[in-house]
């Protein structure tokens, strides 16, 4: 049984990014809390069988495809929600991408397009939701970014550069809707295992650089950032705000 103060029954929370990865493994954790869970990513085939498997699995959950990129389809499915009396308490902001390559050699659209999904959307989503929490009173808004949001190495210079500013605009927000009884935090993966990351962890000098530097000597699992995601999510962090919580086997603490 789920102690009351993380309880989120009766809770809608949107994670985006979650037909798969870290979003999908955020998404099952809140689920288990008691939320309803609206799905998202841009693959509708992908996304139904996600719906399919929490709907099989006791949760209720609904499908919302569209991309994050997109502004005007955005705003179209919060007046969808609206329409439909989906009220967003919770918002997870995780979708992302990465684009490895020295920064002499990156092109600006690839930089772009970096930026665009893994920073400028959060500032969206989290202003359409925000324009409902606000006048509720209560919501919860989770940012998902990285340890490249302290630390960074070579060929992840869009990556870095944009989870740095999510690790801001989270701070920004927490200032300007706490007011209105918004907490907004974030969480800081570390190396996890993921398929973003499949390549990486197939590479022995990686994958053995990775459990060097690594307290905790492993790649994290996608399943480990529940927990912290249902406490930023539930009443157990009502006064916290502003705040990233890295999940990082302690890599970002160490020398």
């Amino acid at each position: 049984m789920v102690p009351s103060i993380f309880d989120l029954t009766g809770k809608t929370a949107l994670v985006t990014g979650s037909s798969r990865g870290l979003g999908r493994a955020m998404a099952h954790g809140l689920a288990g809390a008691g939320a309803r869970i609206v799905l998202n990513g841009t693959n509708e085939e992908s996304l139904v069988k996600a719906e399919r498997e929490f709907v099989g699995a006791g949760h209720d959950a609904l499908a919302a495809c569209f991309d994050v990129t997109d502004e005007p389809a955005i705003v179209s499915a919060f007046e969808r929600f609206d329409r439909d009396n989906v009220a967003i308490d919770i918002l997870i902001n995780n979708a992302g991408v990465n684009h490895r390559e020295s920064l002499v050699d990156l092109e600006t659209v690839d930089w772009q397009r970096v930026l665009d999904t893994n920073l400028t959307s959060a500032f969206v989503i989290g202003r359409e939701a925000a324009k409902r929490m606000i006048p509720r009173g209560v919501g919860k808004i989770i940012n998902i970014a990285s340890i490249t949001s302290e630390h960074v190495r070579s060929t992840i210079g869009p990556y870095a550069a944009a989870k740095g500013g999510l690790k801001m605009l989270t701070k920004v927000m927490a200032s300007e809707w706490a007011a209105h009884g918004i907490q907004t935090n974030g969480i800081g993966p570390g190396f996890m295992l993921t398929d973003m990351n499949e390549q990486l962890a197939a590479d022995p000098a990686f994958d053995g650089w990775v459990k060097s530097r690594t307290p905790a000597r492993r790649w994290g699992k996608p399943e480990e950032l529940a927990g912290t995601a249902i406490y930023l999510a539930s009443s157990a962090s009502d006064f916290v705000n502003g705040q990233i919580v890295y999940v990082d086997g302690g890599m970002i603490s160490v020398l």
